[in-house]
């Protein structure tokens, strides 16, 4: 079955590859959105609800350096609805945020409420984790769902097999996912953006660990000639090496000339050898859900800021970053926070971590540049590793 084609007359996105590194598959470009730049490769913090937790937009702007942020679907339709984002005019407007935005179709979180859910042709029936109301996602509302929210790139619906998934299931759940891709398609065709912007839909590859499997969705995707393309169903629980495998693999048959995209990836390291494999953008909770916790991400390594090792060390968490939260405070100060359970605490860390995963990959976009990626990425994974 050939799937349904989405050519670039529907999309106002624009992907410039600048260089590929010529130790690796690391690639440097430029993504341009009616809302902006983004240079690559790019980590985009996470803002599920139209908020990235305990930071400031002007924060993101300002000290994080943030290119591009997330909202989620599935729950920017249960919260604040549809109607809100409507009245506001689309999430930009609503929470004030200038830059590129991108949504997530919301199919992970359905998927993840594995006991309040029923999966079918027509899509998915699942309950409110809110309130227990009963909804249904399909290909088409969920296009019409993210055309409200406005963002500037949008995903398709897609099935997130668990891991370890059997074989045919995986093998099912990744067909289901090419039938919907092509309905996500058709509806764009069929409908209008709400505010004057384009949204860009991504595809998204599926299936689980299986060589073939991840061979067959990624040769699937890219013939529906979307404007750029999503790796999704990984770090859900497979060893790292399988991680980086089924990445390799699908960065080989993806086309060059288009942005991809590793949905939900990861620590510091595994964006280093991630983009060594050709990735171009990332997203993850974690510097943000690991920072409220008091676990700080560094040039030198990871920190525990709760140890009381840290308690009279009076020195910046790193002195040489731009960033306010990283260079004004000290590591004695930011445990004193989190000890005496002060909120401050959970956002300079917040802000520090955020940072530092954006200096990360700018610092890997310099050294693509220099041709040098490769050699430097090799010392600095070891280095990011290190419990400090």
């Amino acid at each position: 079955m050939n799937p349904v084609s989405l050519h670039a007359e529907f999309t106002t996105l624009n992907f410039e590859l600048i260089t590929t590194d010529s130790g690796s598959n690391a690639r440097a470009g430029k993504i341009t959105t009616a809302h902006g730049e983004i240079e690559t490769p790019i980590f985009m913090p996470v803002g599920t609800v139209g908020s990235v937790k305990a930071v400031t937009q002007e924060q993101l702007h300002d000290a994080v350096k943030a290119e591009i942020i997330l909202g989620n679907t599935y729950h920017l339709y249960l919260r604040p609805g549809l109607e809100v984002l409507s009245l506001a005019g689309g999430l930009h407007k609503f929470n004030g945020w200038n830059k590129p935005i991108l949504t997530d179709s919301g199919g992970y979180q359905v998927f993840s409420l594995a006991a309040n859910r029923k999966i079918k042709e027509e899509g998915v029936v699942f309950q409110s984790h809110i309130d227990g109301s009963r909804h249904l996602f399909t290909p088409e509302n969920v296009m019409d769902i993210q055309r409200t929210i406005g963002a500037d790139i949008i995903m398709a619906f897609d099935e997130c097999p668990p891991y370890p998934s059997e074989y045919r299931y995986a093998r099912k759940s990744m067909e289901l996912t090419h039938r919907w891709l092509d309905r996500c398609i058709q509806r764009l065709k069929d409908t209008q953006p709400a505010y004057g912007h384009e949204q860009t839909l991504f595809p998204i590859i599926q299936g689980s660990t299986y060589k073939d499997l991840r061979a067959a969705s990624a040769a699937y995707i890219a013939s529906s000639d979307c404007a750029g393309n999503a790796i999704g169903g990984l770090s859900v629980g497979e060893p790292e090496g399988e991680m980086y495998e089924m990445c390799g693999l699908v960065c080989d048959i993806l086309p060059k000339e288009k942005p991809r995209y590793l949905m939900g990836v990861g620590t510091p390291w595994n964006i280093l050898e991630n983009i060594a494999l050709g990735v171009d953008m990332f997203d993850c909770v974690m510097p943000t859900r690991n920072g409220r916790n008091g676990m700080l991400f560094t040039w030198n390594g990871v920190i525990n800021i709760r140890n009381k090792r840290w308690a009279t060390d009076f020195n910046p968490i790193d002195e040489n970053s731009p960033c306010f939260a990283t260079r004004d405070y000290s590591r004695a100060y930011l445990r004193h926070l989190f000890v005496a359970g002060e909120i401050l605490g959970m956002t300079l860390a917040s802000i520090h971590n955020l940072a530092f995963y954006l200096e990360l990959v700018k610092e890997a976009r310099r050294q693509i540049l220099a041709g040098t990626f490769a050699t430097w990425k090799t010392g600095m994974v070891n280095q990011l590793k290190t419990r400090l």
